[in-house]
């Protein structure tokens, strides 16, 4: 396993801890003390492959990421990616693929969203987050989403914002089909 090291334009790849620590050790900035060492060894040995990064002053870190990539080139190419993190091809959460399925029949879709109303007092206008929940024929949970937005654009203030339907702010399920 080896180590790539960043602090702003100082880099470099090493293959042990020791040169990791003895790299960091020249840059007077981070100033390498036990606490910060141990730490570091600590990373390099275990078996975690996120990146980690240290808080040098607010705003200011460096970084150490485990790479098996032999050399810079290959892991500024992203050639040497651990088993198990192929990005190959991103994987489809659940819920976008429920989303776009199409199953004709009666939704219940929820949506969160921020409405625009007039504030009697002062003549002013406000956003107010607003719970609507709607039961509709669709041919997917994405035309259950569209429908119950196009609903809500003909009835409510033209600026009020809705939000995405792949989000959190959009839920809804299946009910049966039609009949």
């Amino acid at each position: 396993m080896n180590f790539y090291l960043r602090y702003f334009d100082k880099e470099i790849l090493v293959n042990n801890v020791d040169d990791a620590i003895a790299f960091l050790a020249d840059i007077d900035e981070i100033g390498m003390n036990p606490v910060l060492e141990s730490d570091i060894r600590d990373y390099c040995s275990s078996e975690v492959l996120y990146p980690k990064r240290y808080k040098i002053r607010p705003r200011v870190y460096f970084i150490i990421i485990k790479t098996d990539a032999p050399t810079m080139l290959d892991f500024k190419e992203k050639r040497a990616i651990h088993p198990g993190l192929e990005r190959a091809e991103k994987p489809i959460a659940p819920a976008l693929v429920r989303l776009n399925e199409e199953l004709p029949g009666w939704y219940e879709g929820a949506l969160d969203f921020k409405r625009v109303l007039l504030v009697p007092g002062t003549g002013k206008f406000q956003y107010r987050d607003t719970h609507f929940v709607a039961q509709c024929k669709a041919m997917s949970g994405m035309d259950c989403y569209n429908r119950i937005v196009d609903y809500l654009r003909s009835r409510v203030d033209e600026r009020s914002q809705f939000p995405s339907a792949k989000g959190k702010n959009f839920k809804f399920h299946y009910l049966g089909g039609c009949k």
